[in-house]
């Protein structure tokens, strides 16, 4: 419960009286306090006054604007009456006298052009204030990639102003070694969480939504409409406890995931997570290119008169590297902003198109004959697909900090999983009760393909994918980098540094289109895999085990954790073996 204003005053008002005992009487921090020096012209023995006389400034005492601030602490307890009814001022936006909070920095203003980008960011607060979180808000969610899991990923040559000026300074006294360490990054650190309500749950549906949920109608086939539907809810609900239990982690223990594992269990459990996070991110990107290879292959065969295929599969993922490799040398992330609004675009429009087809079709035609209730051959590839699916944990750290109101981030997920569920079973539903037993992994092949507007679709769900790559590729880029060369090797300071990075990059990329090619064979199976060993431990099994042993307090949640531990890892082993011998089997 808040306090009133007057229960607030009366404690002022008694931290006041406490802390004048040991004052000086007769002085004052009071503005209408009077100023001049005392009549016997020595400042260094105060001078008492009576009651009757009035008030003197403590600045006239011997060292007066040293201790100014405690006779403060009594002129703040005797505001007026009407200053003292205003308890809590919000923080002024903006503003015509002083800094207003979301300007830059002192520091940031003696940098070069720091007037200038002051000057153009008042300006563009005052443009149209519809218009501005539009494209902020995807810039933003591209920021969020940069503390990926709430970790500190920005790169160390996108330094700030204040760490150049500290470089002049350095270089001005010729220090060769400063005396304290670089800190590696104070980004995270200065940025205010300010992101509202709204904002923050149109980016957790941004978060979600994605290249997995066009996988879900073949998962759908390969469970059956029943079976599929059923394990998408659960999932979805299993989910949001483990998304609970990793909360409450933060709670306590604050800090990003990996930064939790090595409070709670040590720098070995830290390495573990950022370990699954690389993995499912790089499994992210090549599902992501064999999916972009088969649509524009769908796409190339629909446009040309050709008997054969004008390119292979093969031969679209190495044209797609060839597109990759320099968006994966892009060092700040909030570069490709521009790109990721328009991919996200195009994934909306592709929704849209699919629903609006289906339910036409449905409506017309009815149920296909061939849907299935559940296929007890090939359920366990749908249980990976689902994880796959609503794999988007790494976020969710990074949301809940940008947030201003950041204790309202659980009902807000509870609400955005809620929505997702839906859309995610009702495109996997829908286009499984379309087309049945020909429905095929890239769903939009199923359409029509002699219309333009199916052929426009699948080009440009294809680019919306392939220009998402990088940006899933940034994470997992950061934590082996930073592994390799050390969380402060600079390429801006060294040209060698900034090459091994490059060619580090470069070779991940080519990584990636080597295993895209591997499993370009199976497609769905290979996002079962990912999704069954990767992505079950980021979401089952370690929020679980944080819980466990940093968080649970009475036997029962202890036991809860155990369990969800125990499911957790039988799931991912049954579902990772099954699916590695239905691929062999082939």
């Amino acid at each position: 419960m808040t306090d009133t204003p007057s229960s607030q005053n009366d404690r002022q008002q008694a931290e006041a009286d406490i802390v004048s005992r040991h004052l000086p009487s007769g002085y004052t921090a009071e503005p209408d306090a009077v100023s001049s020096a005392p009549s016997n012209g020595s400042a260094s023995i105060p001078h008492l006054t009576s009651s009757t006389e009035e008030p003197q400034d403590s600045l006239t005492l011997q060292g007066g604007d040293i201790h100014r601030e405690i006779f403060k602490i009594g002129a703040r307890a005797r505001l007026p009456a009407r200053a003292a009814t205003f308890t809590h001022l919000e923080p002024r936006t903006s503003g015509t006298f002083g800094p207003s909070k979301n300007d830059i920095t002192p520091s940031d203003q003696r940098a070069p052009g720091g007037f200038r980008r002051q000057f153009m960011q008042r300006q563009q607060r005052r443009f149209n204030s519809v218009t501005i979180p539009v494209t902020r808000s995807f810039v933003s969610f591209l920021d969020l990639y940069g503390s990926f899991a709430g970790e500190d990923l920005a790169e160390s040559e996108v330094e700030s102003a204040l760490d150049s000026a500290d470089e002049e300074a350095e270089a001005q006294v010729n220090e060769t070694r400063p005396l304290l360490g670089r800190r590696k990054s104070t980004r995270r650190a200065e940025k205010e969480g300010e992101a509202t309500t709204t904002k923050s749950f149109f980016t957790l549906l941004k978060a979600f939504i994605g290249t997995g949920i066009m996988f879900l109608p073949k998962a759908f086939r390969n469970g059956g409409i029943l079976f599929s539907s059923i394990t998408l809810v659960t999932v979805s609900l299993i989910s949001c406890l483990c998304f609970h239990l990793l909360l409450l982690c933060r709670q306590r223990y604050g800090g990003g995931y990996g930064e939790l594992g090595a409070a709670i269990g040590g720098p070995k459990l830290r390495a573990l997570i950022l370990g699954s996070i690389t993995i499912s991110q790089i499994g992210f990107v090549c599902a992501g290119i064999i999916f972009a290879a088969e649509n524009l292959a769908s796409f190339l065969d629909a446009v040309t008169t050709s008997p054969t295929a004008p390119l292979s599969g093969k031969a679209l993922i190495a044209i797609q590297l060839v597109a990759l490799i320099p968006l994966a040398l892009i060092r700040d992330i909030s570069t490709l902003g521009p790109a990721a609004l328009l991919a996200d675009v195009f994934i909306l429009f592709g929704l849209v198109y699919i629903w609006y087809y289906d339910i036409a079709t449905l409506a017309s035609q009815g149920l296909h004959p061939t849907v299935e209730l559940f296929n007890p051959r090939d359920f366990t590839l749908t249980i990976g697909s689902a994880i796959f699916t609503f794999e988007g944990i790494g976020l969710l750290l990074p949301i809940q900090s940008s947030m201003a109101q950041p204790e309202k981030f659980s009902r807000l997920l509870f609400t955005a999983m809620i929505i997702i569920t839906i859309i995610f079973t009702s495109i996997g539903a829908l286009c499984y009760a379309t087309f049945g037993d020909r429905t095929r992994v890239e769903i939009i092949s199923n359409f029509p393909q002699s219309s333009k507007l199916v052929n426009a679709v699948q080009f440009l769900y294809s680019m919306a994918v392939l220009v998402g790559t990088p940006v899933q590729l940034f994470p997992a880029a950061r934590i082996i980098e930073t592994s390799l060369f050390g969380d402060r090797a600079s390429g801006k300071r060294s040209s060698a540094t900034k090459w091994k990075k490059n060619a580090f990059r470069a070779g991940i990329t080519v990584l990636c289109g080597l295993i895209a090619i591997v499993g370009a064979s199976d497609l769905d199976k290979f996002v079962a895999l990912i999704g069954s060993f990767a992505c079950v431990p980021l979401v089952y099994i370690y929020p679980a085990l944080l819980h466990f042993k940093g968080v649970a307090g009475s036997r029962w949640a202890k036991v809860g954790d155990a369990i969800l531990m125990v499911v957790g890892l039988g799931a991912m082993v049954y579902t990772t073996v099954i699916t590695v011998s239905r691929w062999i089997a082939g």
